[in-house]
């Protein structure tokens, strides 16, 4: 990776549940960087505390120690106006269920979060065109969730999720709800994204296939960071790294049925 500019740090990131005089520790110290430009996958076994930690970042919850910082600003400092910039178009959450507004049409779910802060229409209908081709979605955009699959609405999911050029993409198991044909061809998109547009992408999953479109996979166990793997571009194919990350999870005990 060319660009090595820290985009997203977490330090020593702690989160506690619970009565303070017996607490359950859902994160226990954990720290890493994510770069400008990179795809960056967490795996860990269920309670691992991956989600706790994406959520974290999104400010979904409040880590109980520790700094995150994007762009060298702690979001913790953030409120009122800059949360809501945050949250409204320096991240973008890609959900596992879509989170689709059933009453909206498919261009009507893209452009709500350029509608919420007032981008002016000819450029959010100039956004709205690229990437309904890039994703493949033009021809259900006047359809309402109901009447779209599965994979169609997370292509839309997607394409909402980028369409304010947020800083970073934050995927929570973007292809658990999906079949093998969809889950590949979002993760298709979504891999040609980082690398045509330098989107930065942070995936918790726990599907093999989709970590391996990662260029590096944070596996947490019990709350700590457990073991890093990176893709040794541009020698090692998809294949071969898809296999690696198999005998990591082996490690985690329980194979890929266990890591989730």
């Amino acid at each position: 990776m060319g660009n090595l500019t820290k985009l997203l740090e977490v330090h020593d990131i702690r989160k506690d549940y619970g009565k303070p005089d017996s607490p359950t520790r859902a994160l226990r110290g954990v720290s890493f960087d994510v770069l400008q430009g990179e795809f960056l996958g967490i795996m860990g076994a269920s309670g691992s505390g991956k989600t706790t930690l994406l959520n974290c970042i999104a400010t979904i919850i409040k880590p109980s120690e520790g700094e995150i910082l994007l762009s060298g600003e702690n979001i913790a400092h953030f409120g009122g106006r800059d949360l809501a910039r945050y949250r409204g178009s320096r991240i973008g959450y890609l959900f596992q269920d879509f989170e689709l507004l059933d009453n909206l049409t498919g261009r009507e779910n893209i452009l709500l979060p350029l509608s919420i802060h007032g981008e002016k229409v000819a450029l959010a209908e100039a956004k709205l065109a690229e990437l309904a081709a890039f994703f493949e979605i033009d021809d259900v955009l006047q359809r309402f969730p109901t009447q779209m699959s599965g994979g169609q609405k997370q292509r839309v999911a997607a394409a909402r999720c980028l369409i304010s050029n947020p800083d970073i993409v934050l995927a929570d198991e973007p292809t658990g709800a999906l079949d093998t044909r969809s889950a590949r061809l979002l993760m298709d998109k979504l891999d040609g994204s980082n690398r045509q547009h330098g989107t930065t992408i942070l995936m918790v999953t726990h599907d093999a296939n989709a970590a391996s479109f990662c260029s590096r996979i944070l596996f947490i166990q019990d709350g700590v960071i457990f073991h890093e793997l990176r893709r040794q571009l541009p020698t090692e194919t998809r294949d071969a790294y898809y296999a690696r990350i198999l005998a990591v999870m082996a490690q985690l005990g329980g194979g890929s049925a266990n890591v989730l």
